[in-house]
């Protein structure tokens, strides 16, 4: 069995396609794993949640940030934003399936000592914590209540960890951690306001994959989240969201060979080309 991981899709369904003619994957003997994002943005996000889904146990899909943000809106629709191109999804329909099933997606897979997560990891956080907070916030969007929870949970603060958080302030910094984080302090203060290359950013701020003493630095972790940023392969951590949305290339990442392999399918191309 071949395992491909692969970045931020926004609902590029047609380079995905291309991409999987690419790998020549085989869904009857392969896996993919989904970075998050699966939707918005692109134009054929109901398309690509569809095909997910129907791969059942052939896909394995963490949550993003806008993934979070297709459930948030088909509950409460104030909260669509102008640049949103989820309407296809809240009103197919199947949209009432297709959302059950995002919101039981995890947040963080770990299996064959590989990570997945969509944007990045506290770097207090061990391993172990890594896997349990991930629990405690998966349970949460899988409870019948969980409407209550996405309606609390748009905000920058918490910004810290503390072991002393809970209620509703733990789950929006676990959300938060595992769904928009780019860049934090060496004390581990999350940020939210810069998401360019790295070196634009301002002096006390770090990459959190480059936080001194992360406690998950002997774990490799594959994430998406952050276009800007591009491929990156350095001191176990992989970046794969290539930026298809923003005109460059959708990307798959080999697992299972000793040595990581990236294949890239350029935006805008038919799958038929291969």
């Amino acid at each position: 069995m071949s395992i491909y991981a692969i970045g931020d899709v926004q609902g590029c369904f047609d380079e995905l396609q291309a991409l999987l003619d690419l790998i020549d994957f085989n869904p009857n003997n392969d896996q993919l794993w989904f970075a998050g994002d699966l939707v918005n943005r692109g134009e054929k996000s109901l398309d690509t949640l569809r095909f997910i889904k129907a791969l059942g146990a052939s896909a394995v899909t963490v949550l993003g940030n806008h993934d979070i943000h297709l459930l948030l809106s088909a509950n409460f629709p104030e909260r669509v934003k102008k640049k949103d191109t989820l309407h296809g999804i809240i009103t197919s329909p199947d949209c009432e399936d297709l959302l059950d099933w995002l919101r039981r997606q995890p947040l963080f897979h770990y299996e064959h000592d590989i990570g997945l997560l969509h944007a990045g990891v506290p770097p207090q956080w061990t391993l172990a914590q890594t896997q349990a907070m991930a629990r405690l916030a998966e349970q949460a969007l899988r409870a019948d209540n969980y409407r209550d929870t996405l309606a609390q949970l748009y905000s920058n603060q918490p910004d810290m960890w503390s072991e002393a958080l809970s209620g509703i302030a733990q789950l929006r910094f676990i959300f938060n951690a595992f769904t928009r984080i780019r860049y934090c302090t060496k004390e581990g203060q999350l940020d939210f306001h810069h998401s360019g290359e790295l070196g634009s950013q301002p002096a006390h701020l770090m990459p959190w994959f480059e936080v001194p003493h992360r406690k998950t630095a002997a774990t490799k972790l594959i994430f998406g989240h952050w276009a800007a940023l591009g491929y990156y392969a350095k001191n176990n951590c992989y970046c794969i969201d290539t930026g298809c949305i923003w005109g460059r290339e959708l990307s798959a990442l080999r697992l299972d060979s000793q040595q990581m392999k990236k294949f890239s399918v350029p935006r805008n191309i038919a799958h038929s080309t291969f």
